[in-house]
């Protein structure tokens, strides 16, 4: 049985030797530790999500949620904690994301309550205020590429879409659109 001292004081011997790793990382390598500070704290969502995906649908699920957001790591890793109020059914679902500070890419793992797996990551940066972050994953039983993209084309207003492709990146669906308001 282990007591709650030694999983805290584990907890912060890992981040040690994750913050350890980060400054040993070449110089050249900038770790962006502000990329998600934009979505730290709590937030009202408004989401518009396709009721049916790489379908040709054009019915979308409008409907609102909320999100608490904030870093873990010192920076080096960040959380959401999400409730979507979606109309087929409220349910939660976290993501997470992690940043190599060798490379200067972020992973970011999602996964959805009313499911028992995690879907794969999606890797990517920022660019000029701009994150985009590709993976693969199954649709249906069917291998996808899926992007991500994180922007802010009204100021103070976080904007995220997912999209997805069945030909590997030659056209995309987007399918998901999450607008953030305090």
């Amino acid at each position: 049985m282990t007591d709650t001292y030694s999983l805290d004081r584990r907890a912060l011997i890992a981040g040690g030797a994750l913050l350890t790793a980060a400054a040993a990382a070449p110089a050249s390598a900038a770790v962006p530790l502000s990329d998600f500070s934009f979505q730290e704290g709590r937030w009202s969502v408004h989401h518009r999500k396709l009721r049916k995906r790489l379908a040709g649908s054009t019915d979308w699920n409008v409907f609102t949620g909320t999100t608490h957001a904030g870093p873990l790591m010192g920076g080096l890793a960040g959380y959401e904690d999400n409730f979507l109020d979606d109309p087929a059914g409220p349910y939660r679902a976290e993501g997470l994301r992690r940043l190599d500070p060798r490379t200067g890419l972020w992973s970011i793992w999602w996964w959805d309550g009313r499911f028992a797996e995690i879907e794969p990551p999606v890797t990517g940066r920022f660019e000029k205020g701009v994150g985009t972050f590709f993976g693969d994953s199954l649709l249906d039983g069917k291998p996808i590429r899926v992007r991500y993209i994180w922007d802010m084309p009204t100021a103070g207003v976080p904007r995220w879409q997912q999209a997805f492709s069945p030909d590997q990146g030659a056209s995309w669906e987007t399918n998901w659109f999450m607008e953030f308001r305090r």
